[in-house]
């Protein structure tokens, strides 16, 4: 199997212009998340789509190759589909599309999404999903957030939908989740007691086949998407089957000036 990563890193942004540039830790941000990217054993190359000279000429640099990209396209997936063109790309099996602002990015999860697609021929997406232990004060905050998406979850790990609201507790308190996974699971293991297995904590890289990226980007955004905010229900909405990974991975990006220094001290901690 044939897969590529592709790094959207764009020099324009409303509240960090000149984020991929910004130094971390010594180091420009794009330079982080291309060096972590390129310890995954699953892509056979790592591709920076840009529309910056300079950002262009770090990349190279890295070791990324480049491809420049057209400012004015409206989203990181079109970019990533527009560079799978223009580099000659489009017949890979799998493009998984790593995020620019994620310096903290390692080669576990991406891995786990070119994974995702062996042995499924069904699948047109995958994505990642991690736990939320709704016993504890992080997990509820998590479900109850909404900066961040909640997938519900099939039988098979397939998604059914995502929201930024906290579902699928309408009727049910977050907090009696655990007691009706045990009446359901019968299992005194106090981790699957605890943990519900049809909702995860929604984290964002995305990974396709190239096929269905394109008829992804050529469709408009759908009613779904514009009263959510999430583009993946765009491809729900089309009929995509979105199998979610399972991970412990948790997403840290640079969205502002402030978020550096916070990024730094985790850098520091992991070394």
């Amino acid at each position: 199997m044939v897969s590529v990563g592709v790094i959207p890193s764009r020099f324009a942004s409303t509240r960090f212009p000149g984020k991929p540039l910004v130094k971390i830790a010594g180091r420009p941000l794009l330079e982080h998340v291309i060096l972590g990217a390129r310890k995954s054993n699953r892509l056979s190359e790592i591709l920076v789509a840009t529309d910056h000279k300079e950002i262009a000429e770090l990349a190279k640099t890295v070791g990324a190759r480049v491809v420049m990209t057209d400012p004015n396209l409206p989203t990181g997936t079109d970019r990533v589909w527009a560079a799978l063109k223009e580099a000659g790309l489009t017949h890979v099996d799998v493009a998984v599309n790593i995020q620019g602002d994620e310096p903290l990015i390692q080669a576990e999860p991406l891995d786990a999404l070119v994974q995702a697609f062996e042995g499924r021929p069904q699948v047109d997406m995958a994505t990642l999903g991690r736990a939320m232990d709704l016993s504890t004060p992080e997990g509820l905050e998590a479900l109850e957030a909404t900066t961040t998406a909640k997938i519900v979850l099939d039988e098979s790990d397939q998604a059914l939908y995502f929201s930024r609201f906290a579902i699928p507790f309408s009727r049910v308190k977050p907090q009696a989740a655990s007691a009706v996974s045990n009446a359901l699971s019968k299992t005194t293991n106090s981790q699957e007691i605890r943990v519900p297995k049809s909702v995860l904590k929604h984290v964002g890289i995305y990974a396709y086949r190239p096929r269905f990226l394109e008829r992804f980007c050529a469709a408009p955004p759908c009613e779904l998407e514009l009263f959510e905010g999430l583009e993946q229900l765009r491809a729900l909405s089309l009929g995509a089957k979105i199998h979610v990974v399972r991970t412990h991975h948790e997403s840290w990006g640079v969205d502002t000036p402030e978020d550096v220094e916070k990024i730094e001290k985790m850098l520091n901690r992991r070394s």
